[in-house]
């Protein structure tokens, strides 16, 4: 798969994708707790930081502060494009809606507050749309 470096390349194949669910961060020690499945983690000085389903969370007794939906930016951007994050970035602060930005190593993922995520893949379309 080709990855992309171009900025504006990048936007024109941004094909933002929601996915099923609604996702919580929260920290647990040194392993996740039986029975969480984490979508994504990373190793803070604080502990270890799951991103989960809500569902998990709540049966685990797992505390958060923000639900969230997600987004996946199915277009293969480069580890070192520039650019794509503030972009994408700038056009949902524009709307007022916060977005918590993974990238991993094929795609960039999305979380922003839950009931937001359809506002936020139209805005992402159009984005695109004006860089195609």
């Amino acid at each position: 798969m080709a990855v992309l470096r171009d900025l504006r390349q990048m936007l024109g194949q941004l094909q933002p994708r929601q996915r099923p669910g609604r996702y919580v961060f929260t920290t647990v020690g040194s392993v996740p707790p039986a029975g969480v499945r984490p979508v994504m983690t990373f190793t803070e000085d604080e502990g270890l930081t799951v991103i989960i389903s809500q569902d998990e969370a709540d049966a685990a007794g797992l505390a958060y502060d923000l639900v969230t939906e997600w987004i996946t930016l199915t277009v293969s951007s480069a580890l070192d494009g520039v650019g794509l994050t503030a972009a994408v970035s700038a056009a949902l602060t524009r709307a007022g809606i916060s977005c918590n930005v993974v990238a991993a190593t094929y795609h960039d993922h999305l979380f922003v507050p839950a009931g937001r995520a359809a506002e936020a893949v139209a805005i992402l379309g159009e984005l695109a749309s004006r860089n195609r």
